[in-house]
């Protein structure tokens, strides 16, 4: 049998966190090669081992400068590009590298809201208008076709939310508006220095209550509206949610059980638990632990992501296998975490 070329692709923001683990994935991946990685931050060109020394002899791809006239060379040399960079930037960039006939994967919040409006109260500027509507892509429940020229890749706590409720909305009460409570590691507030993540200010604490850019984007995912309050913990890396929802009279935790099991039995990257998961026992990895138990007619979820990979790069590399049609796990068993 012949070999299958590579498939030729650029990580632009890949000096963040997700970046970076976005990089790691895909050199180690069999079907998959990082012809580029860029940096709008970047002022000259180094290899990627001088900003993450943990990568010195392991990979020695070198980081470059993003400039925009760089594109029409782009446009020759790789086929797919992941974009792990703040909101405004896909939304400005995206666009080109379509017209461009690139695929994109973008793990910003730029094209994850259909909503117009919406999207401009949760993010601040207007989403640009594209030819084609673009698909949401968590990944056990999308079905990309491979001919999409752009695919949003979810939030971190939508991940973690719709991942749990989904396959259980229909068994929930009509007027049921289910609580997110989800604690991340200040990773998810990426790499640049601020105060308020800084290791001696850092403690746990809620935020955005009630307000947070991920709150529409949930509730679209899930179908139904959700009430969601995130912390910051005082950890690196990884989210635990904990979800309360109402289910209708007569459903009980068998139900509850059978058709989580049924929905995920086929996607390996979701593992239902039997006692609530640590954090420990998902950082590094591309799972999502659920756990889930019923009080009453109250159902509680306990669920367990790394929010760098199963909440953004691991998933985009899911959704990549799933656009060319390779095993869902493919490159995401063994490299393991980064930063």
């Amino acid at each position: 049998m012949m070999k299958q070329e590579p498939i030729q692709c650029a990580v632009l923001g890949a000096s963040g966190y997700t970046g970076i683990e976005l990089v790691w994935l895909l050199h180690n991946h069999p079907q998959f090669s990082v012809k580029f990685a860029f940096s709008s931050s970047a002022r000259e060109a180094e290899p990627i081992s001088t900003l993450y020394p943990q990568l010195s002899g392991r990979c020695e791809l070198i980081l470059q400068p993003w400039h925009s006239d760089l594109l029409p060379q782009l446009a020759q040399q790789v086929r797919v590009v992941f974009l792990a960079l703040p909101h405004e930037a896909s939304a400005e960039l995206a666009p080109q590298l379509i017209a461009a006939g690139l695929v994109v994967f973008d793990l910003s919040g730029a094209f994850r809201l259909i909503d117009a409006q919406q999207h401009l109260q949760a993010y601040g500027f207007k989403q640009p208008k594209l030819d084609a509507a673009v698909p949401y892509g968590l990944a056990e429940f999308t079905q990309l076709q491979g001919d999409e020229p752009l695919i949003a890749v979810p939030g971190c706590y939508p991940t973690a939310a719709a991942l749990a409720l989904r396959p259980v909305s229909h068994l929930l009460t009509h007027d049921s508006v289910p609580i997110v409570n989800a604690v991340s590691g200040v990773t998810g507030a990426g790499r640049k220095a601020q105060l308020h993540t800084s290791f001696c200010e850092v403690s746990l604490q809620a935020y955005a209550v009630a307000e947070h850019r991920h709150q529409p984007e949930m509730a679209a995912s899930i179908g139904r509206d959700i009430l969601f309050v995130p912390h910051l913990g005082n950890f690196k890396r990884g989210i635990l949610a904990t979800i309360y929802a109402q289910v209708q009279s007569g459903i009980s935790a068998a139900t509850i059980e059978d058709t989580l099991q049924a929905c995920y039995a086929d996607k390996p990257l979701v593992r239902i638990v039997n006692t609530p998961p640590k954090l420990q026992q998902v950082v590094g990895t591309p799972y999502c632990d659920i756990y889930c138990k019923m009080h009453g007619q109250q159902l509680i979820f306990s669920v367990a992501i790394d929010n760098l990979l199963k909440g953004a790069a691991a998933q985009a590399v899911q959704l990549a296998n799933q656009y060319f049609r390779l095993p869902p796990s493919a490159g995401l068993m063994n490299p393991g975490a980064v930063v």
